[in-house]
């Protein structure tokens, strides 16, 4: 499977990592230092993410960043130290939103790649899930885990396999299952986000689900994330176990 400028392992596309939100419900701590460099367990959060990546196989990683980002482009480089290479998309001098920032990184991503909320700890098997979605035709994939309004309030309407309906903003009775905060696009599939303004991925998702050009693949073991005071403490938690 080929990118742009170089080869990436049968089964192992690209990430786009997006990292480069304010982190405003995170503050004062997001004040100083962006989202990615919160400790946790001893060491900025991305680097657990960019273990995890490594540990599945995947090479290639493009960190999207805006607010603060040099701060993380100066702690990961080329990310030769965890075992993948890095490669930066910014902003610039304003906030493009997931969906912009997703957009203006294309380039850089190929025919095919992931993309992974940088706030999420999600361990999943990336490879089998890649696989699932090169063998189908959709232009994307969502992977969805049964939440029943548990961690979060459920978005997704998900039955008898097919991605019925999918809305962030205002979900439904019908939604037991939640964007599970990694997906997989094809390129063709960025043609629905607007051309230069700014933009929200959750509105790409809900129009390809709606066209019928998204599928779903339900995981089972709950997501992490430090988007929130309760899920920071709860992904700190977790991961100072494991050690």
């Amino acid at each position: 499977m080929a990118t742009k400028g170089r080869v990436v392992n049968e089964f192992r596309l690209p990430v786009a990592l997006l990292a480069g939100g304010l982190a405003t419900r995170l503050r004062p701590i997001t004040e100083s230092i962006p989202k990615a460099l919160v400790e946790i367990a001893g060491r900025p959060f991305i680097d657990h993410q960019l273990a995890l990546f490594a540990q599945h196989g995947i090479t290639d990683v493009v960190l999207c960043l805006g607010y603060l980002g040099e701060m993380v482009q100066a702690h990961v480089g080329d990310g030769r130290a965890f075992g993948l290479t890095v490669s930066y998309s910014y902003d610039g001098p304003r906030l493009r939103g997931t969906g912009g920032a997703l957009r203006h990184a294309a380039a850089m991503l190929g025919d095919a790649f992931w993309v992974v909320y940088g706030d999420s700890y999600l361990e999943i098997d990336y490879p089998e899930i890649e696989q699932d979605f090169l063998a189908n035709e959709a232009l994307g994939l969502m992977t969805i885990y049964r939440n029943s309004n548990h961690w979060d309030r459920s978005n997704v309407d998900f039955r008898d396999g097919e991605l019925r309906d999918y809305n962030k903003r205002t979900p439904t009775l019908t939604m037991a299952y939640i964007d599970y905060g990694a997906a997989l696009l094809r390129q063709e599939a960025l043609r629905f986000l607007p051309a230069d303004d700014p933009a929200d991925l959750a509105d790409l998702y809900h129009t390809l689900v709606r066209e019928r050009a998204m599928i779903g693949y339900v995981v089972t073991r709950r997501f992490f994330e430090i988007g929130s005071p309760v899920g920071l403490a709860e992904t700190r938690a977790y991961l100072g176990r494991r050690g």
